[in-house]
């Protein structure tokens, strides 16, 4: 695992690298568009680019709540990089990933993004992990005029041109996702009494909204609230299982989809449970029900547990193994990151780097940092994603739509067509009519 520690520098060069950044930041503003650096030879266009390399850094939670499952996304996006590397590059400049440990704790955010920003000079900060964190950092980036591409994050903050032009999310938002959980469980479960667990931030608060433009309040009989430093859900279990719920909604993160899971068994509650994405990877699911049933003195059955709980998936099914983004994945995770299971979180972790490629390929030869960005305000081709994206000058906003899936034998199995809506209150969630794109036999955008 590529893993990058902290190095304590003199106040003197940190100083100086402040200064140099500042200046750095103010040349890429001024730069026109990518088209202007497409031609010549490979050169020291913007800060981390240099004629043979591409620095870019992250955020990640390597340690803390959030590390189940979500410590794989940079180590499989970084095996994607490793592809393009051994495959020319981008532009014939190799990518390098450098990504430190947050802890899933703001505080370590900042730390982390101002060390990548001001003493590393990297190019852009991609796919920085979590809403709390995230959020954290998200203004000095921005400030600093470093690109912050594909937060991973469904947070609707993030598509905030005006104020936040540098920040593009990438998978489906939490209020779309919540309207297509939303228009199903309307459909679905009409007049059954509804229960929602999320966490207390804008992850589950995006969900909700979601969730509420599509479900009726009245079967709505409970709203129930975690935070990710407070394990003991108990008391929340126990107020939905009295509200009589029969269809629990879960906005959370996956240590706290199985706590709520456990807590349920131990209660005797056992509602049809709705798990939003980022809560659901079946392979980390599993593995972690397992895992805390043990430290409990318990022994269960991950995948059984797992068994027909309802999802929503925007990126191919793993279990489609004739899909060809899924081949594509399969073989990089072999090659470049075969310690890890090839799951749900290392297939968004490669996804999220052909994105990336993607954008940095239309950002041209020799990208300047306002080169990348107005290559995303000008659109990104679908990709790996069911829906297209939403990018433009006036909306950073990232997949738009997504199909339902039941998890099945340990994997997610898609359920009827996709499903593409807006984050407005009143925009439909309807079917979509494109088609989905197949991966290039290279493996190259």
């Amino acid at each position: 695992m590529n893993r990058s520690h902290r190095v304590r520098t003199p106040a003197i060069v940190a100083a100086a690298a402040a200064v140099a950044m500042i200046a750095a930041g103010c040349g890429g503003s001024s730069s026109s568009s990518s088209s202007s650096s497409s031609s010549g030879a490979a050169t020291a266009s913007a800060p981390g680019i240099t004629a043979t390399q591409i620095l870019i850094g992250s955020h990640q939670p390597l340690t803390g709540p959030a590390a189940p499952g979500y410590s794989e996304i940079a180590p499989a996006a970084n095996a994607y990089f490793q592809y393009v590397n051994a495959h020319g590059g981008i532009y014939g400049r190799k990518i390098k990933y450098t990504y430190l440990d947050d802890g899933y704790d703001p505080s370590k955010t900042v730390s982390d993004v101002h060390q990548l920003v001001l003493q590393d000079s990297v190019y852009a900060i991609f796919n920085g992990l979590g809403t709390p964190t995230h959020l954290a950092a998200v203004s000095f980036i921005n400030s600093s005029k470093v690109p912050d591409v594909f937060v991973a994050s469904g947070c609707d903050c993030w598509n905030d041109p005006s104020k936040y032009p540098q920040t593009f999310g990438w998978q489906l938002d939490y209020i779309r996702e919540g309207k297509i959980l939303g228009a199903y469980i309307k459909q679905h479960f009409a007049g059954k009494k509804i229960g929602y667990f999320y966490q207390n931030d804008e992850f589950g608060q995006d969900g909700v909204k979601g969730l509420d433009d599509e479900i009726p309040h009245s079967q709505v009989v409970s709203r129930q609230t975690y935070v990710p430093t407070n394990v003991n859900v108990g008391p929340a279990v126990a107020a939905l299982k009295a509200s009589g719920a029969q269809v629990v909604v879960s906005f959370s993160i996956p240590a706290f989809t199985a706590l709520l899971k456990l807590t349920s068994l131990k209660l005797g509650f056992n509602p049809t449970l709705m798990v939003s994405n980022v809560g659901e990877d079946p392979i980390t699911l599993g593995g972690l029900l397992e895992a805390f049933a043990k430290q409990g003195g318990a022994k269960v059955n991950g995948n059984q547990l797992t068994q027909g709980i309802i999802s929503d998936g925007y990126l191919p099914t793993l279990g489609n193994t004739g899909n060809s983004w899924i081949a594509l994945f399969k073989k990089v995770h072999d090659t470049y990151d075969a310690k890890a299971p090839f799951d749900g979180n290392v297939l968004y972790g490669e996804a999220v780097g052909y994105a990336f490629v993607q954008a940095m390929m239309k950002a041209g030869k020799n990208p300047t940092r306002a080169g990348l960005v107005s290559a995303l305000n000008a659109g990104l081709p679908q990709g790996p994603a069911v829906a297209p994206y939403a990018y433009s000058s006036s909306d950073h906003a990232g997949i738009t739509g997504a199909y339902i899936g039941v998890i099945k034998n340990g994997a997610l199995v898609q359920q009827g067509p996709v499903y593409v809506t807006d984050a407005s209150p009143t925009g439909a969630v309807t079917a979509y009519t494109g088609s989905e794109q197949a991966a290039p036999a290279s493996g190259m955008p």
